[in-house]
This record gives structure tokens, C-alpha cells and sequence, in this order.
């Protein structure tokens, strides 16, 4: 067997593995948070479909944070990826603020995306510093300016985002110091970990997600699916 033949997927199969986890996780958070039910206890945990359902959830953000990485190091241009992460940012702001707080305006929490794109301007901001040995006190304070306004706007994952994705990026070739310090940065760390399994069977490639449009329509999935779960839940309990 040749060194890679165990790498079998491509950066789309990451994604779809990614969306259908954070699906599931976001229809356990906000239609069965208070109908968990509940399976068997094993030892002090009352395991229910609610609690598999979020631990399942708990692959999506570092592969989400892996295919970033990915993007930066690849994408033509890192100005239009800022700019698509930030158009989709504001666009989810409306069905996130529905979903946590039933209002259009919700300052308490802020959107994956938001973190996301801060996450990539402090990959911008960490290979300046690496690279650019005149300036880098500005650019080490770029980098610190990023922490503080994730952890000032209360986006999701907040700094955590950072703190992942600069370790998935600087441990890019120890992939298993990369798996334990990201996940640690995580909540329940051991589920998050298991996110590495798929990202280490990642072999390089594109794979069908190719072209403007689907790449705009997987996108626009975090969104719809978020306002699509806020109806129902709305049509189903009232609020």
C-alpha cells in the first residue's frame, strides 16, 4: 500500500461531513434541548438522543476551522475570501439573532461566520509577523487585536476560534500534537478530537464542490438551515 492511499477525501466530502454535523448539532440545541430523550445512565451521565446528537455536533467547527486553513493557504485571493466570509457573516446575523434571541437584533451572541473571518485576518496577521521581521510588533498587535474583538463581539466559539485555527495551521505537519492542542481548546475536547479522524483521510483535493455558485450554495446553507430551524421550532412550540 502506497504512503497515501488512506487519504480517500476531498476537501468537499470534509465540508459535507462538516454541514451534516453542525446540522445535527444545531436541531439538538434548538428542537430538543428540552426533550432530550433520555436513553440509559451510564455511569454519572444520563446519556439521551440530545447528548449524542451534541457530541456528534462536536466534529463540525474544527473541520470547519481545517478547511479555513486550507483556503488561506490556497485561495487566489485571500481578499475575496475575507469578503465572501464577511458578506456571509452579516447575511446570518438576521437567522442567528431569530434562533438565540427571537429578534432581529440579538448583541449577546454573534455568528460562526463573524469568527470565522476574524479568524482569517489573524491568519493574515500571524504570517506577517513570521515574515515581515521589521514590523512585527504591529503585527503582533494586530494579532492581539483579533482575540480581543472576538472575544468582545461574543462570537461563536469566540476566541477559541482563533486559538484553533492558528493551531491548526502552525502544527499543520504534527498532526497529532494538532489534534490534541485544537481540541483541548474546545468543549468536550475527547468528541472534538475525533473530528482529526476525517481531517488526517483529507487528500489534498478539491473534490465536486468547484465553481462560484456552489460554492456560494454551501454557504448559504449555515444560514437557511439556521432560519429554517427557527420556524419550526416556532411552529412547533411557540417560540
Amino acid at each position: 500500500m502506497r504512503e497515501r492511499d488512506y487519504r480517500v477525501l476531498s476537501g468537499s466530502m470534509l465540508k459535507v461531513i462538516a454541514t451534516i454535523s453542525m446540522f445535527i448539532d444545531h436541531t439538538a440545541v434548538f428542537l430538543m434541548q428540552r426533550r432530550p430523550i433520555p436513553l440509559f445512565v451510564l455511569g454519572p451521565y444520563d446519556i439521551s438522543v440530545y447528548f449524542i446528537m451534541r457530541m456528534v455536533g462536536r466534529l463540525a467547527f474544527p473541520i470547519f476551522a481545517f478547511l479555513l486553513v486550507e483556503g488561506f493557504i490556497h485561495t487566489k485571493s485571500r481578499k475575496r475570501y475575507a469578503v465572501r466570509l464577511l458578506v456571509f457573516a452579516l447575511v446570518s446575523e438576521i437567522p442567528w439573532n431569530l434562533e438565540h434571541g427571537g429578534t432581529l437584533f440579538y448583541p449577546l451572541s454573534q455568528n460562526v461566520f463573524v469568527s470565522l473571518f476574524f479568524a482569517l485576518l489573524g491568519l493574515c496577521a500571524l504570517e506577517r509577523l513570521e515574515h515581515d521581521t521589521d514590523s512585527r510588533v504591529k503585527w503582533a498587535g494586530a494579532l492581539v487585536a483579533v482575540f480581543v474583538a472576538l472575544t468582545a463581539l461574543r462570537s461563536d466559539y469566540g476566541a477559541r476560534a482563533l486559538a484553533v485555527v492558528l493551531a491548526i495551521y502552525l502544527l499543520r505537519e504534527r498532526p497529532v500534537v494538532q489534534a490534541v492542542l485544537s481540541s483541548s481548546a474546545l468543549n468536550d475536547p475527547f468528541f472534538s478530537a475525533l473530528a482529526f479522524i476525517p481531517i488526517n483521510l483529507y487528500n489534498g483535493k478539491r473534490g465536486f464542490i468547484r465553481g462560484r455558485f456552489l460554492q456560494l450554495l454551501f454557504y448559504a446553507i449555515y444560514p437557511v438551515h439556521m432560519y429554517l430551524l427557527y420556524r419550526l421550532r416556532l411552529h412547533m412550540f411557540g417560540y
